[in-house]
């Protein structure tokens, strides 16, 4: 997935951006911490159904769990930004403050984010889909 936002940014503006490193990183981190999660649930809905079925599974539990993790990582690094300016840890204000930061976060990447998973995010995923629907035991 850092490949792929990488291939993004420099097709769109030739990784011309302050933020590339933290970028980088979000979307790493987003793959490598959804796929030991993401492939028993996927394997879980797989077993036992046709090829065609199979690999639907692993598209879509891929896709949208990489997707969840990455914003959840993008949500929180925003979060953690803003928390200087928010009430004290535990109030009222605070839980809306976390909410309401955390689901702007959320909307910020799936309008701005999202985008960068195309290049070859969705080559890995057509990838990897078919590869572990052809392979499973």
């Amino acid at each position: 997935m850092a490949a792929s936002a990488l291939t993004a940014l420099y097709l769109r503006n030739g990784l011309l951006t302050s933020h590339l490193l933290a970028l980088t990183t979000v979307y790493f981190l987003g793959g490598m911490l959804a796929w030991p999660f993401l492939l028993p649930l996927a394997r879980m809905l797989a077993r036992g159904r046709a090829l065609e079925a199979r690999f639907a599974a692993f598209f879509l539990v891929l896709s949208l769990g990489t997707i969840a993790m990455t914003a959840f990582l993008f949500a929180m690094d925003y979060r953690w930004f803003y928390a200087r300016w928010h009430a004290p840890f535990g109030t009222l204000v605070w839980a809306f403050q976390f909410a309401f930061t955390s689901a702007s976060a959320v909307y910020q990447f799936a309008v701005l984010g999202l985008g960068l998973f195309l290049p070859l995010g969705f080559l890995c995923l057509l990838a990897a889909s078919l590869y572990l629907a052809r392979h499973m035991r």
